[in-house]
């Protein structure tokens, strides 16, 4: 049944006090590293990189959380593109992440999220330019998007940007810290939306009309989901979201369903109370995968290149982890994640962002004030 029908009896829920529940068990066995694999510096003293986006050339933009994103070019960063529009630079907020048009050798357009204030507080922004190279600036930026009911504190922003086949473009946003919004149809917080490139509501949305949901939501249910990729083969959209102390999930959210939080989750708050499983409240979407106890996932990207340069790795799925400071591959058997394996533990620290290049390496972005970007590839590459 449609998530708003079920909206008032998830809002009881959340107030009503359920038995305790055994603390679940991550869902597939965790297994040694079966791959040799060998890592590049590429560039160093980036100051909190969160987005990493690839240009037609094979040179990079990351974007650096305080507001400033760098062109990087054989591993020479440039100075800081000018005319990036003010962010709140506060806790999880900032400049987040970044994405290159499909059709950008012909228009030169940039997207990229942010949080942007305004009364209230702040909220997930989504922000067009045209980038101007090597002039290192944008211009004719627009903001395209901006969530509402912005709100203070600088919890769960989401801010994953990806482009859809179709050229439309899924955003991810978080919760902002406050549960019972990720379950308000007419609340973008804890949302998965779809908006067209100029902002505009794709007519085939699952709520287009506006009448029981906010029109740009495609999905509810989210807590903070911090990474979004697209299957190069199938086109669906798979998301990965922080649980609180346990809980993270992979999801593939589909047109109009409801994925639980804070309702049900597979994890336990910080308190240690664990929330209702989700199998045991029928009618809410359930995780493809989960972690409990939770590695705090962001990047995430498919490993399926033309031309691999890590062949042991082609057809997999991976997640940096920020508490848990390693590369999680997840092997999959169609849409069902069947073992993981764990890479890089506590070499790097905090991996806040995961893209396959263009060159067919795996690409990593650090979470750190003197951030890093590292190139991974096969051993023997």
């Amino acid at each position: 049944m449609p998530f708003p029908s079920r909206l008032a009896a998830a809002f009881a829920s959340l107030f009503t006090i359920t038995p305790a529940i055994a603390i679940a068990e991550q869902c597939c066995t965790i297994r040694p590293a079966t791959v040799a694999v060998q890592t590049e510096v590429i560039a160093s003293g980036l100051d909190t990189p969160w987005g990493l986006a690839f240009l037609p050339d094979g040179s990079q933009l990351v974007t650096e959380r305080p507001g400033r994103i760098r062109h990087i070019q054989n591993g020479v960063v440039s100075e800081p593109i000018r005319g990036v529009p003010r962010v709140v630079d506060e806790g999880q907020g900032g400049l987040l992440d970044i994405a290159v048009d499909p059709d950008f050798e012909r228009n030169n357009l940039i997207y990229f999220t942010f949080s942007e204030r305004g009364q209230g507080g702040a909220s997930t922004a989504v922000a067009r330019a045209k980038l101007e190279l090597p002039r290192g600036r944008l211009r004719d930026v627009v903001t395209i998007f901006s969530a509402s009911d912005k709100s203070g504190g600088g919890r769960h922003f989401g801010s994953r940007l990806r482009f859809a086949t179709d050229g439309t473009i899924f955003v991810t946003l978080g919760d902002r810290g406050t549960q019972v919004r990720a379950q308000d149809t007419f609340d973008h917080a804890g949302s998965v939306i779809r908006i067209n490139r100029d902002g505009s509501v794709p007519a085939d949305n699952p709520f287009a009309d506006g009448v029981e949901a906010l029109p740009e939501i495609w999905s509810i249910g989210h807590r903070n989901p911090q990474g979004a990729a697209v299957h190069p083969e199938t086109g669906a959209l798979w998301t990965l979201s922080h649980g609180a102390a346990g809980g993270d999930e992979v999801n593939i959210p589909q047109a109009g369903k409801n994925y639980g939080w804070p309702v049900i989750s597979y994890g336990s708050n910080y308190n240690g109370r664990p929330f209702q499983r989700g199998d045991t409240a029928p009618g809410f979407e359930q995780p493809t995968y989960y972690w409990d106890p939770s590695i705090a996932p962001s990047g995430f990207d498919f490993y399926m290149p033309e031309a691999p340069l890590i062949p042991g790795f082609d057809g997999s799925l991976f997640a940096g982890a920020l508490k848990g400071q390693h590369l999680s591959r997840l092997i999959l058997r169609g849409d069902e994640v069947v073992a993981e394996e764990r890479y890089f533990e506590g070499q790097f620290g905090r991996i806040r962002d995961v893209r396959t290049g263009p060159d067919g390496a795996l690409w990593l972005l650090t979470d750190d004030r003197s951030g890093q970007v590292i190139r991974v590839t096969g051993a023997s590459s």
